[in-house]
């Protein structure tokens, strides 16, 4: 089933002086796709981003989300669809301090009014999915990087969202935490069949994904998808970078 469609998507920035961060981008993502998004700095990328996930409007195009186009509602609709349809992870975490990590997940269900029942029953099962159990009464500054990242993936999908949209979510992680979350974003993908799109700089990172899209100069420069292995692909994605001229 196609969650994810985006047609002919340009996004220009500018009166006098005037930027095409994006010019007639077109693709689908079916559910159950784990997409990586990659291209050199000012490429385009984060606007993409930012353009699905609803924090910016495209000059021309549509983007439709399970049927519907998010670009064309306002306020209190868009709040809502934001909270239900989609699921964020960031860099940063964005988790609240003064919450425990229980609430900070729970957060979007709070938010939609859901008796604490239900809230319970949901917290359970994806805290149990995200092996972060022993973790729902801390702080987040009792835990480390990898645990806030696996708490904000949790978060992400408590909503039962159409997709998880994920932008450099091992950005401030050591390189044995990325693993691991990288990991864990893998078996959620494969287990829990949720579709989920990453922007990344990193080749090893993005070797977790099963299709790449590489954008360059806002314009679609390749796609590749996995084959056989994860080290395979990962050569393959080096290889488009170095066509590229750089990775970040």
């Amino acid at each position: 089933m196609e969650i994810l469609n985006v047609k002919n998507l340009s996004k220009v920035y500018g009166k006098k002086i005037i930027s095409n961060a994006l010019s007639e981008i077109s693709f689908t993502i079916e559910e159950g796709e784990f997409v990586g998004i990659m291209g050199p700095s000012g490429s385009g990328k984060t606007t993409l981003l930012n353009l699905i996930s609803t924090i910016d409007k495209p000059t021309s195009g549509t983007i439709s989300l399970k049927g519907s186009e998010p670009q064309v509602l306002k306020g209190d609709e868009l709040a809502l669809f934001r909270r239900r349809e989609l699921g964020f992870v960031f860099q940063d975490f964005n988790l609240l301090e003064t919450l425990t990590i229980g609430e900070n997940i729970v957060l979007p269900l709070t938010l939609d009014g859901v008796d604490v029942e239900e809230q319970e029953k949901r917290l359970n099962k994806v805290s149990k999915i995200l092996g972060i159990e022993d973790l729902l009464n801390k702080r987040t500054y009792e835990v480390s990087g990898g645990q806030a990242q696996r708490t904000a993936i949790a978060r992400a999908l408590i909503n039962n969202p159409a997709i998880v949209l994920a932008d450099e979510p091992t950005g401030n992680l050591d390189s044995k935490s990325a693993q691991n979350v990288m990991q864990l974003l893998e078996k959620i993908n494969k287990e829990e069949n949720i579709t989920t799109m990453m922007v990344t700089h990193d080749p090893l990172v993005a070797s977790y994904c099963n299709r790449i899209l590489f954008i360059k100069d806002g314009k679609i420069y390749n796609e590749i998808y996995k084959g056989d292995g994860r080290r395979q692909f990962y050569q393959e994605i080096m290889d488009v970078l170095s066509l590229l001229g750089g990775t970040k």
